[in-house]
């Protein structure tokens, strides 16, 4: 930055006519001290014109959360575009900062050990602190057992064979044919034009070939889920089609299924209780963020999605 003298120029001359001594030259920029701080502001300020901040300044309660915070805080935040994973960085420091503000202000926690303590755990004691989370009841207990005896039954058992037509998924053309020959199998099956053991040996790709294709007893949650969809739904006996897997195609004989069996209440009951207590803790804990983000006065920020939460 070029800086303007306002004084005259030295005039050689006159010191010639006066002695040294006497010459006193009068400089009004001397009194103006040193103007690198004003530089520096001035160069800061073109380059927030130059380069706009990407996060506008957001205060909760009049504490900032800097644009810096927010683009450190996005590596936690997955999202489909940035904007997106920006808007959750900010998030989470919003409400970090509002659940540390309440705490301090109830005297939950001190301000030097604030900073060591994780926000669950913070926003958990805060809850206790101010409110008496309701537990389930054995009768509130009962009454889910109840209604969702599906949720509480064994797993049912078949004994299974099968015959694996092997295919490597990436590889489409070579999976359209084999599926021709697995569909052509199973009709020859069904006419009894070849035996189920024969076919094992002839066409099976999986180990079990040594056991005439047995799986054994099949529970669910034993092999491949894609497999396991298609093979629970079936009756006993040939399935009429292949079921198709990561592996390729299967050609499968249920000999036996075996129904799951509803699971007693009192063998549940625990699970259930810690379930419905978890639900209710969760739906106290959102309720009570939500409040705190009501009272509280947040600039730069709108916690509605659809509204461009980053106001610009």
């Amino acid at each position: 930055m070029e800086i303007i003298n306002a004084a005259p120029q030295f005039d050689a001359s006159i010191a010639h006519q006066c002695g040294e001594e006497d010459l006193v030259v009068n400089n009004p920029a001397v009194n103006h001290g040193d103007f690198t701080e004003v530089e520096d502001e001035l160069k800061e300020a073109q380059r927030k014109l130059n380069f706009p901040p990407e996060v506008p300044e957001i205060k909760v309660n009049g504490v900032e959360i800097s644009e810096q915070q927010v683009l450190a805080e996005m590596q936690y935040h997955s999202a489909q575009s940035k904007r997106e994973s920006m808007v959750k960085a900010a998030q989470y420091l919003i409400v970090n900062e509002l659940v540390k503000q309440q705490a301090l202000a109830k005297g939950v926690y001190k301000k030097t050990e604030i900073e060591n303590v994780n926000e669950h755990e913070m926003v958990q004691r805060l809850v206790s602190f101010e409110h008496q989370t309701p537990a389930a009841s054995e009768n509130e207990c009962l009454r889910f057992y109840q209604q969702n005896k599906i949720k509480f039954r064994t797993s049912p058992l078949l004994e299974v064979r099968h015959i694996l037509l092997a295919s490597p998924p990436e590889n489409v053309s070579e999976r359209i044919q084999i599926k021709e020959i697995a569909q052509q199998l199973v009709i020859q099956l069904k006419k009894g034009e070849i035996s189920f053991d024969d076919a094992v040996q002839r066409h099976s790709a999986c180990p079990s070939k040594s056991t005439k294709g047995s799986l054994g007893q099949v529970s669910q949650g034993q092999t491949a889920p894609e497999f396991e969809r298609q093979l629970f739904k079936a009756n006993t006996g040939l399935i009429n089609y292949p079921i198709e897997s990561r592996y390729g195609f299967h050609i499968v004989y249920v000999d036996r299924k075996i129904a799951g069996s509803d699971l007693p209440f009192d063998y549940v009951k625990q699970r259930i209780c810690d379930y419905l207590n978890e639900k209710v803790e969760r739906k106290t804990i959102a309720q009570y963020i939500q409040n705190l983000i009501n009272d509280a006065e947040i600039v730069g920020f709108n916690f509605d999605f659809d509204r461009s939460p980053l106001m610009q």
